[in-house]
């Protein structure tokens, strides 16, 4: 997803009336429990994050915030906070509302292309935050070093064979493997070939895979092939405690998986990250601006940098319009193609309940067809 605004995602009120006044020290709940025939094949996915739960909730702008990452965390997934581009002051009070939240581990995620990054990443060092996910481009390898020397595990997005090679030789513990069916910003390459290019290639290294999961058997069946475990994004934002709007939901209910589409590039004069969602207005606008920005860059009123800040900009507001202030017509509704899966809003208890039972489920089918 998309670098957030400075804007906090839920303002407060300046004289809040709670109707159910929240305990000052609440009991958090009880993890939903692993199976004794999962633990045999995700174990060490288990073991990299210190969760219950192999499952990531990728880091998602204006939905993966401190109370959606705490529960997360608290019900035994791992929870990941979005830094995108906040203000540092902002993300280190989210990184300090997420701590008050959980005792349990969590993993704060940085966009190597912010503006903000590297004080996001001096954040995390600084709070000693347990995990630390580099995403947006390649970190450098003296940024993961500082990661690393905080006592953080690392773990970096890996697009290509080469650039897992890369971030291992740089120092990275654990690699995500994202493909382009995934929502938000995204690369070239499907989840199907990836798994062959880096998956099957770095056996040694801890592996989550991305794009396109949002079921359990799915999970179960990546495990399989030598996965870690794995992060999904859309299907969480379905749940009852997800911030997002009521209406931002309901759309991705009726969507199918072939309507959430990515944005082109226009010309290489503006490089810019593809960005997959359901096709609206907002899609429609972002090739007028790309349009726009063009004829800048070749009168010389802007340069390319400018211009890229520009498109992030763009996407940085139209999100919030949808995801937070319910505008669905010209707001970008960023989803993965698993949108097509999700038919309804449940309690994220439930929601990770399914994953484990289905994951069980189809490891037991799996066992069976081999002794028949």
């Amino acid at each position: 997803m998309t670098p957030p605004t400075p804007v906090p995602p839920n303002p407060v009120p300046s004289n809040p009336v709670p109707s159910n006044p929240v305990p000052s020290n609440p009991v958090p709940p009880t993890p939903v429990p692993s199976t004794p025939a999962l633990d045999r094949i995700w174990g060490r996915g288990k073991a990299f994050l210190g969760s219950d739960l192999p499952i990531l909730c990728g880091a998602m702008t204006w939905i993966s915030d401190p109370q959606l990452v705490s529960l997360m965390s608290n019900l035994g997934a791992f929870g990941v906070l979005a830094a995108g581009n906040m203000p540092p002051e902002l993300f280190a009070q989210y990184v300090d509302e997420t701590r008050q939240k959980t005792s349990r581990p969590f993993a704060g995620n940085v966009i190597t292309i912010a503006p903000n990054y590297l004080a996001h990443l001096d954040i995390l060092c600084e709070r000693k935050v347990g995990h630390i996910v580099f995403a947006g481009s390649i970190p450098r390898a003296s940024e993961v070093k500082k990661a690393k020397d905080s006592g953080a595990k690392v773990m970096c997005f890996a697009s290509t064979g080469s650039i897992a090679e890369r971030m291992i030789d740089y120092g990275a513990d654990a690699l995500i493997l994202e493909g382009s069916e995934a929502g938000g910003h995204i690369g070239h390459v499907s989840t199907v070939v990836l798994l062959q290019e880096i998956l099957f290639n770095f056996p040694t290294t801890p592996i989550f895979v991305a794009g396109g999961i949002a079921t359990g058997k799915m999970v179960a069946h990546l495990v399989l092939m030598g996965a870690a475990g794995a992060q999904m994004g859309t299907r969480f934002v379905m749940a009852e405690e997800c911030t997002a709007h009521a209406r931002f939901k309901d759309v991705f209910i009726r969507a199918r998986s072939r309507e959430a589409v990515s944005t082109p590039q226009y010309s290489a004069k503006l490089p810019v990250v593809s960005v997959r969602a359901l096709n609206n207005h907002a899609m429609e606008h972002f090739g007028d601006l790309q349009l726009e920005l063009l004829d800048k860059l070749r009168d010389g009123t802007v340069n390319r940098q400018d211009a890229q800040f520009k498109v992030e900009e763009y996407w940085v507001g139209s999100l919030r319009r949808a995801a937070i202030d319910g505008d669905v017509e010209h707001g970008s509704l960023m989803a993965g193609q698993s949108v097509g899966l999700v038919t309804r809003v449940q309690p994220l208890r439930e929601i990770l309940q399914e994953i484990v039972t289905d994951a069980d489920r189809a490891v037991a089918e799996v066992r069976q067809r081999l002794a028949d």
